[in-house]
């Protein structure tokens, strides 16, 4: 690490509050799935800033379409009609079968938004207020109180308890667990359609299935999140795509902007009609005419790129090369993912391999101690693939 570099991290760790334990690592340009730190020096990215760069970077026909709408106008408030809003609110319906969208600006308010729709639907069916969701153990939703609360990890929670209350956790993929805890108060269950900080682990379809019809029996809301695992990422526009099993609300966000910080929460009509209603909820920036820019064009994009037959690609190269290194090394205990969300679980923490990959110009992120992920942009090649197996085979040496 150059000098230059150690300034900027001694500046950073002085001036900007302790929440991350960040590498060692000033980043400066992309180009392609490749970045560059301060120094010049080259890294193949298959972190894509946590699955959120899928078209890589540089790409001309997003990246003028920013700067277009940097000149004509950044925002307005929703107090007002914007032509990006609607055209990216028209794109989105029909890029994930949903009728109803909400614009807000991160994965964690989505997830926000979609818990208050579900709480207003009970609110409406019966006129309670004590109804209660089931989530799913071992999930991760995001870190603001709400999004936190039905996140299945007691660690991320004990220091801010109480959360909203009325949640219960369920076993994922494990259908008994969920219906048990389902009773007269109950009314959603939500989960990841693949669970991403939780370590790379996809909803079966049989689990997903036997939810969506106990939803249906019960009169409960499936809300599934796909914030990680959507846009293309498993090969589908959304994972639950793949099983044909419809939520009833869905999250997105991450590759929703492909960089600008954006999120939504989608519905079905019949939701939407029986839900929110004007003054039950709102933000300032939600929405707002560069970001949904953005989303236009990633949409756009994704159609004239074929971007997830793309995935459907090269997927099972990344999958296939990846099963060789389990085969290889019996500390590697197995393969976990769909798509261009992969993950390798090692018997052991994995720590060392990331900061060794770094150091051979390879980034990487774990999920959880113990597993390397894998969530590269969706525009990467066979040959990237090749050149990331290179580097981590001999880090894993």
């Amino acid at each position: 690490m150059g000098k230059i570099s150690e300034e900027y991290i001694e500046q950073a760790e002085r001036d900007l509050l302790h929440t991350y334990n960040r590498f060692h690592l000033v980043l400066d340009r992309g180009e392609g799935v490749y970045l560059y730190d301060i120094e010049g020096k080259k890294y193949l990215d298959f972190v894509a800033g946590i699955a959120v760069f899928a078209l890589g970077y540089g790409d001309k026909v997003y990246n003028d379409a920013l700067k277009g709408q940097v000149d004509k106008l950044l925002h307005t408030s929703n107090y007002y009609y914007n032509v990006p809003a609607v055209e990216a609110a028209r794109k989105l319906k029909a890029f994930s079968g949903m009728d109803r969208v909400f614009f807000t600006n991160s994965g964690a308010e989505a997830v926000e938004g979609a818990i208050k729709t579900a709480r207003k639907y009970g609110f409406l069916k019966d006129g309670r207020t004590d109804h209660e969701i089931i989530a799913m153990e071992h999930s991760f939703h995001g870190r603001t109180m709400g999004a936190l609360s039905v996140t299945g990890n007691a660690h991320y929670r004990e220091a801010f308890e109480p959360g909203i209350g009325n949640i219960r956790f369920a076993t994922y993929n494990d259908y008994e667990s969920v219906a048990s805890l389902v009773n007269d108060r109950t009314i959603a269950i939500l989960m990841e359609t693949v669970q991403g900080e939780g370590g790379l682990t996809p909803a079966s379809e049989d689990f997903l299935k036997k939810v969506r019809a106990l939803c249906d029996e019960k009169g409960l809301l499936l809300i599934l999140d796909e914030i990680q695992c959507g846009m293309g990422r498993t090969g589908y526009n959304f994972a639950w795509q793949r099983y044909g099993v419809k939520p009833d609300v869905m999250t997105c966000a991450k590759a929703l902007g492909c960089g600008v910080p954006v999120g939504a929460f989608l519905m079905t009509e019949e939701v939407g009609q029986h839900s929110l209603v004007a003054g039950d909820h709102g933000t300032t920036y939600g929405g707002n005419p560069l970001a949904c820019t953005a989303i236009s064009t990633v949409l756009d994009r994704y159609e004239a790129l074929h971007l997830t037959d793309h995935v459907r690609e090269v997927a099972p190269y990344l999958e296939q090369r990846l099963d060789e290194l389990v085969s290889r090394y019996d500390f590697i205990l197995e393969r976990r993912g769909t798509g261009l969300m992969q993950g390798l679980v090692l018997d052991h923490p994995v720590a060392d391999t990331i900061n060794a990959a770094l150091e051979k110009g390879l980034i990487l992120i774990n999920a959880g101690p113990n597993i390397l992920r894998f969530v590269p942009p969706l525009v990467i090649e066979k040959q990237h693939v090749d050149e990331m197996i290179d580097i981590l085979d001999s880090c894993l040496q």
